[in-house]
């Protein structure tokens, strides 16, 4: 069994054996990552938590050196057998997957959860809590430091308190209730201001019949509280103090708050002109039955609260954001019933209606005048005025502790009326939209819930249709959930379909969601309330019409997520309205906003907007939209494939409207990063021209992607592009198109090491391309097959393609190409053994190069040079060239090129008798290989592993350089 143990001090326990964890500082990494473990905390969250709000400027590196050793003694926890630690990167962060019961607190919340559930006996009340409180070995976080330590450390002795004092009730009720006495006591030692304590310790001296005991405990409490606090005890605790006076009853017993250790102010009269009427309201609805997981936010929301008691003068104001069907409402009810003893002057609930359709809404006088009347004020003594109205509701909150539940808001101002006004108080709002308003003017704190993960949705499904169901078709689940997207609402529709037919295989509620035309169908509960179109539909609906036609549109993009410029072109305004139209959809959480300015939606809001579009936009619109976003990508593509290697395009450039928007790159860099960013968009996009009658695009995105892709190994992704590509280009007959797509072809099978197949592919393209005339496309594949030729012992072959290839770069004009043949010229010249004209070819190649700015072929070029060098024993002139080759490749991205120019850099060190820098270059070679996924049996591989090896059988051991640090 693997556990990891926050409740006392950070430890990791493997099969019973504590294992070192190290430092103070990586043991509050690992506990900050535990706390959300099975969610990604980002890596700016984890910086805050382990070093505060201002970090020291290595505080990115060091927390990169922590997760690096974190994860390989996560690695070791899979010798124990059964659910393994795995820390891994996701999404900007970095996610640690552990079951609950994995980890104390969890586990700890899980038991105290359960306890809390209606329908429970006192006696299993009793073992649940006793349990919970087991789990605890001393103070939690033991050692660490900081503010976000010491804020959880604060939360969870709350809740410490909490399921202690009712496992005392409880335990008190059904066995001896002496048991109880020797932990409170103990427990009252450590948090002597608690009054939820005492009183518990006094009914169970008093039922002991200690009753002396029970006065002396409450003399002490009352000195306590007047010497540190300047306060008399509460109501309770002087009832049961009286009770035990007069010998009569107890009072009944009031479970203890879901607050904190710390003395709650004490209720005094409202100032107003009215007095307090007498009413506690209760308004809060029934929770969820079931409900599962939000382990995260509930603690959030547990720190938010915890926070509060430090600052009493506040009014705490928590608003909960998230898309629709989310479970905002579900979260929140959860939260407010667990915490409604910690107000025990009543829970107010309003459902404003804020995105109810038929414009429903519910406005702040309705939602004040229903405050007052669960008030208990007469209404008589109501006034006639909203602000008159709101005075009155916030003097009747005055000195009082009540919860303030305000659901389904619209906007700040609508909510603004509603807030309370004076301390003690707390307002959790639930909205479909960030209200970041509420931050700057209100103090507000925001807590944004996201869709459910793979874990938290099976517990979801397990909860509501039984764990035998669940676990007897893992796949039908796994597909379910994934259809799904996460959404609570929509898992939970899926669950009560198959709950109400216990006959049916959840198998055959995954091939409804399957068809991707009727998910949205299969997500039908019956109702508006619990049917996702319906639910959507409130969203949309409160948009103006731009932002409802750009989230329609947004169905139509390639996906899966999308930059503001290409947003722009899909809706075909400038980028400053559609930046204020994607703002709109981000506050209504029809968009989510990622990293690096880019933004998405899940499946099923996809699913909607595309119903929305068939419905709404005619075909003339979309296929207008759909052609803008297209040149947008092939445009800015073709710009950026023209930075990454300048050199003729093989095929004509247009096909493009020439006012197209095209994103600015400003050079190489640039260009290279906004391939990395867009990769997988262009893919799709490529499938999409071809499905949706553009095919020139497809085959020209393709093209424009060829040179990046290869570059950096991704080759099966560069074989389906161009299988996409030349299907679109047969269908058109476009001759030109063909044969650029059988290049691309040709250049995956050959990168995999399939010679036959490339071969092939690079003649019929060859032909295709001559027939066109085009000397560019003819230039790059006889460079092609020059490059297998002699990859293959064939020089004289490969000698012949280069320079086919030199007169058909000169044709086409083409500087850059004339380089590269010249380059590879030079180089074949060297394996024939002319190192004279070889060097002649190299430098010719080198001044055109420079010329054109061709960073890749000057990398290529000077490694050429290395190799010519080398042959001639100038050992200092070859590794110079070698070092600019390697520096150059990984300037320009193209990785397995710096994999084989270190594996030479090596050779010549070896040669030149350095022994531990040829070691280091093979190595970082062999590390490149591997991470692109090079095949075990491809020569460059091979050689690496034969250099290393034979350099490790002639070294000693302890000569041997260390590996170097992960």
């Amino acid at each position: 069994m693997v556990e990891l143990r926050l409740l006392g001090p950070v430890e990791l326990s493997v099969r019973g054996r504590t294992v070192e964890v190290g430092p103070p500082q990586r043991r509050t990494v690992l506990a900050a990552l535990a706390v959300d473990s099975g969610r990604p905390v980002p890596v700016d969250a984890l910086i805050t938590r382990v070093w505060g709000a201002e970090p020291p400027d290595g505080a990115r590196r060091a927390l990169h050196a922590h997760v690096a050793r974190l994860r390989r003694l996560c690695e070791r926890t899979a010798t124990a057998g059964e659910s393994p630690l795995h820390l891994v990167r996701r999404s900007g962060g970095y996610l640690l997957e552990a079951l609950p019961e994995q980890v104390d607190v969890h586990r700890f919340r899980q038991l105290a959860d359960r306890a809390r559930e209606g329908g429970r006996t006192d006696g299993e009340r009793a073992a649940l809590l006793r349990e919970a409180l087991g789990v605890w070995r001393g103070e939690p976080l033991a050692g660490l430091g900081g503010p976000w330590a010491a804020r959880v450390r604060e939360a969870w002795r709350r809740q410490h308190v909490d399921a202690a004092v009712a496992w005392a009730h409880a335990e008190s009720r059904v066995s001896d209730p002496v048991s109880v006495i020797g932990p409170l006591t103990e427990l009252l030692g450590e948090y002597p201001l608690v009054e939820p304590l005492a009183e518990a310790l006094m009914r169970a001296l008093r039922a002991a019949g200690r009753g002396a005991e029970a006065l002396d405990a409450y003399a002490a409490v009352r000195k306590r509280l007047a010497e540190e606090l300047g306060v008399d005890p509460g109501a309770e605790l002087r009832k049961i103090h009286e009770a035990i006076l007069r010998g009569g009853p107890a009072e009944p017993v009031v479970r203890a708050p879901s607050g904190a250790p710390g003395r709650a102010a004490p209720p005094v009269p409202p100032s107003g002109p009215i007095a307090w009427p007498g009413a506690l309201p209760g308004q809060l609805p029934m929770g969820v039955q079931g409900f599962t997981g939000r382990e995260p936010e509930l603690a959030e929301l547990e720190e938010i609260f915890a926070a509060a008691a430090d600052q009493p003068s506040a009014v705490v104001i928590t608003a909960v954001s998230g898309t629709a069907g989310v479970g905002k409402t579900a979260l929140a009810l959860h939260w407010a019933r667990r915490a409604r003893h910690a107000f025990p002057d009543g829970q107010l609930f309003v459902n404003l209606r804020g995105f109810a359709p038929g414009g429903s809404v519910m406005g702040p006088a309705e939602a004040v005048r229903g405050f007052l009347d669960a008030l208990g004020v007469p209404p008589a003594r109501i006034p006639a005025g909203l602000e008159a109205q709101v005075g009155l509701y916030r003097s009747l909150l005055t000195g009082r502790r009540v919860l303030v539940v305000l659901d389904n808001v619209r906007d700040a101002e609508q909510v603004r009326p509603l807030l309370p006004g004076a301390p003690g108080c707390l307002a959790l709002i639930t909205s479909r939209r960030s209200l970041t308003g509420l931050v700057a003017t209100e103090g507000a704190r925001l807590v944004t819930l996201g869709l459910l993960g793979p874990r938290e949705a099976r517990e979801l499904l397990v909860v509501r249709l039984g764990a035998h169901r669940v676990t007897a078709d893992p796949q039908a689940v796994r597909e379910i959930i994934g259809r799904c997207a996460g959404l609570p609402l929509a898992l939970a529709i899926v669950a009560a379909r198959a709950a109400a037919q216990p006959g049916l295989p959840l198998a055959s509620l995954a091939a409804e969601l399957r068809r991707a035309d009727g998910r949205l169908d299969a997500l039908d509960g019956g109702e508006a309330s619990s049917e996702v179109r319906a639910v959507f539909s409130w969203s949309y609906q409160a948009l103006d019409p731009q932002a409802a036609r750009l989230f329609r549109l947004l169905a139509l993009h390639p996906g899966p997520s999308a930059a503001l410029p290409a947003i722009a072109a899909l809706a075909g305004v400038p980028a400053a309205r559609a930046g204020a139209l994607v703002r709109d959809l981000v506050r209504g959480h029809l968009l989510t906003e990622q990293p690096a300015g880019r933004y998405a939606s899940h499946d099923l809001l996809r699913a909607y907007a595309a119903e929305l579009v068939a419905t709404h936009d005619d075909e003339e619109a979309r296929r207008g939209a759909v052609r803008r976003v297209f040149d947008h990508y092939l445009r800015t593509a073709q710009r950026a494939d023209a930075l990454v290697t300048p050199r003729a395009a093989p095929a004509p450039r247009p096909d493009a409207q020439a006012d197209a928007p095209v994103e600015e790159l400003s050079g190489h860099r640039q260009a290279q990063a906004w391939f990395a960013a867009e990769r997988p968009v262009l893919l799709a996009a490529v499938e999409q021209a071809r499905e949706t009658g553009f095919p020139g695009h497809s085959w020209r995105l393709a093209s424009a992607l060829t040179t990046y892709l290869d570059r950096h190994g991704h080759w099966r992704a560069l074989s389906a592009a161009h299988t996409t590509a030349l299907a679109a280009a047969r269908r058109s007959g476009d001759g030109l198109g063909q044969a650029e797509a059988l290049r691309g072809l040709g250049l995956a099978a050959d990168r995999l090491d399939r010679a036959d197949e490339a071969r092939a592919h690079y003649l019929s393209a060859l032909e295709l391309f001559g027939a066109a005339g085009s000397h560019a496309g003819q230039a790059r594949i006889h460079q092609h097959l020059s490059r297998m030729s002699e990859a293959q012992g064939r020089h004289q072959q490969a000698l012949g393609h280069a320079h086919d290839s030199l007169v058909h770069h000169r044709a086409a004009g083409d500087l850059a190409g004339q380089s590269a043949a010249l380059n590879h010229i030079g180089w074949i010249l060297a394996q024939l053994g002319d190192q004279p004209g070889a060097l002649t070819h190299c430098r010719q190649a080198l001044e055109l190069a420079r010329r054109t700015g061709d960073l890749n072929g000057q990398a290529h070029i000077q490694d050429s040079l290395g190799y010519i060098h080398g042959r001639l024993g100038r050992h200092a002139e070859a590794l110079d060239h070698y070092g600019q080759a390697v520096a150059l490749f990984r300037q320009t991205g193209d990785r397995h090129s710096e994999a084989a120019a270190l594996a030479c850099l090596g050779d010549i060190h070896d040669t030149a008798g350095r022994p531990l820098p040829a070691r280091t270059a093979w190595a970082r070679a062999l590390a490149l290989t591997a991470e692109l996924g090079v095949p075990e049996l491809d020569p460059l591989r091979v050689r690496l592993r034969d250099r290393l090896d034979a350099d490790a059988a002639r070294t000693p051991a302890a000569h041997r350089p260390r590996p170097a640090p992960a």
